[in-house]
């Protein structure tokens, strides 16, 4: 008897619990519309009739999935074929300092033009700087853009500085007035699709956007949760 009432009043406690989470998390206080405005990264035809924007976090295994696995197939068949237009967002989530630091790399990159091969070498090595911080971590992308071609002298001066953080911190608080609660989080034309997903799922959304159609309800990728 008493271990049942206990049972009882422990689903009852969840689902309150639920209930609370619901009514009193935080509400959007921005729409899909602003989810370009300010872009910093944007790659394709400008004129594109489908615009995609991509949140992700540097630190995130499904973002690293969608960016080693998916991406180059979507920008080879749709970005650099004049479709698609693909903009970069960056989502740090909270206390993820290292994150931070490696979107100010990533556009410390884009000042040598070179932000996608940087953005997709910050992911490919993930493994190698998650644990790092300071300058073990400054050095490490330093030799990051040695290899992909960038001054590691030149790079390491932008980095330093500290002129790229202001751009990040602007991104993760647009993600927050979003609404976004995980990595990777997309807009495609304004409808917000959540989670790394296959390319064959990629290819039915893009394909109906260009022909104009609603795409397929979002059913929610793999994603990682952000922390507050």
């Amino acid at each position: 008897m008493q271990r049942t009432l206990f049972i009882a009043v422990a689903l009852l406690a969840i689902v309150i619990a639920a209930v609370l989470f619901l009514v009193f998390r935080p509400q959007p206080s921005a729409n899909a519309a602003d989810a370009v405005k300010g872009a910093r990264f944007v790659i394709g035809n400008p004129d594109a009739k489908v615009t995609v924007v991509d949140f992700s976090n540097y630190l995130c295994s499904h973002c690293r999935d969608h960016s080693n696995n998916v991406f180059p197939l979507i920008k080879r068949d749709y970005i650099d074929t004049g479709k698609v237009r693909y903009i970069f967002r960056d989502f740090p989530f909270g206390g993820q300092e290292n994150v931070i630091r490696a979107g100010e790399a990533a556009a410390c990159a884009a000042d040598n033009n070179l932000y996608v091969e940087y953005h997709e070498a910050l992911f490919r090595a993930q493994l190698q700087w998650a644990g790092l911080s300071g300058a073990a971590l400054d050095n490490y992308f330093a030799d990051l853009a040695g290899q992909i071609g960038i001054a590691p002298a030149t790079f390491s001066q932008c980095l330093q500085s500290g002129s790229k953080r202001a751009g990040v911190l602007a991104d993760q608080k647009l993600a927050g007035e979003l609404g976004l609660t995980g990595t990777p989080s997309f807009f495609v034309n304004g409808e917000k699709y959540t989670g790394q997903r296959s390319y064959e799922s990629w290819r039915e959304i893009l394909d109906k956007a260009l022909a104009g159609q609603t795409p397929s309800s979002d059913q929610g990728g793999a994603s990682s949760p952000a922390k507050p």
